[in-house]
């Protein structure tokens, strides 16, 4: 257990101990989040990925991407397409 004082300003300094196992460094934000009454500090930038991999939960599967050289190959379709867009209205 690991024990912090609230400043005059509402300032805490997250032990060192905390912030390893949160991986959080100088400049990074913490997020509050209330469950069942309770408070829980998480590093914000772990759940906005865990948001975003539950996002596109399915997607690789539902496109039909099997492989990195799918992902690779879709990603290059689409970078021409949108080539091919610009161009046009550009003629």
């Amino acid at each position: 257990m690991e024990l912090a004082k609230i400043t005059t300003r509402g300032q805490i300094t997250i032990p060192i101990e905390i912030r390893k196992k949160l991986g959080v460094k100088d400049g990074d934000k913490v997020i509050f989040i209330e469950e069942n009454g309770r408070i829980i500090m998480e590093n914000a930038a772990m759940i906005a990925l865990k948001n975003a991999q539950e996002a596109f939960a399915g997607e690789a599967e539902r496109l039909g991407l099997k492989t990195e050289q799918d992902v690779v190959d879709l990603v290059k379709e689409v970078r021409r397409e949108l080539w091919e867009e610009r161009h046009a209205r550009n003629d």
